[in-house]
């Protein structure tokens, strides 16, 4: 399970919580009635990021189905298509990842750690150190990023308000280089043989989400 996580300075995730909440859950009652959750939070979701498309998709399980809540565009983007592989090179990881915990003191107003390396990235790395993978991978606020993904101060109260709802349930996090239920052509990246492994995974993992 994820944990709530308190950075250096004032604020912790309960405390920030209480403030965010009303303004959040204003902004995001029309979606979250038409998704089926009127009288609640998800106790259940997914994020799901399009690097192509530059969108963060929240989605909730209501009843074992999957129901879109609400999409986000990228405020700012770095890097291009395929995973990230060395600290420094600027890529948004592709993969299918976690939810570590929320940062209430984020440089960036709000942040949701995801788990870079996970288990697949490790794997393929040609360090013996993963720390030489880089890490601090966040979806966060603001408007400028180098390999994270940013989403404005508003997107980001509504979808860390709902993360921190569904804590209870491992939140899971799918990072792909384009909707591939749209478009199911893979790309093509230099200097690795296996992109396409990664994206029969990322794939399936799409299978479950509604098309557009």
């Amino acid at each position: 399970m994820p944990i709530l996580y308190k950075m250096k300075g004032k604020e912790t995730v309960e405390s920030r919580i209480l403030k965010i909440e009303k303004g959040a859950w204003n902004r995001l009652e029309q979606s979250m009635k038409v998704a089926g959750f009127s009288e609640d939070y998800p106790k259940e979701i997914m994020l799901v990021a399009f690097k192509e498309e530059r969108i963060l998709q929240m989605y909730g399980f209501k009843d074992e189905v999957v129901k879109l809540i609400k999409e986000y565009p990228f405020t700012a983007f770095s890097g291009e298509f395929g995973p990230k592989i060395k600290e420094g090179d600027k890529q948004i990881p592709e993969g299918i990842y976690k939810v570590e915990y929320l940062n209430a003191n984020s440089s960036y107003y709000l942040s949701i750690k995801v788990n870079f390396p996970n288990s697949f990235d490790q794997l393929k790395t040609s360090f013996e150190d993963v720390r030489d993978m880089g890490g601090d991978i966040f979806i966060h606020g603001k408007a400028a990023t180098i390999g994270c993904i940013p989403i404005g101060d508003e997107a980001i109260e509504e979808v860390f308000l709902v993360t921190q709802k569904a804590f209870n349930k491992e939140v899971k996090v799918i990072i792909s280089p384009r909707d591939f239920r749209v478009n199911p052509l893979y790309p093509k990246i230099e200097g690795i043989d296996w992109e396409n492994e990664l994206y029969d995974l990322i794939s399936e993992e799409l299978r479950i989400l509604p098309s557009n």
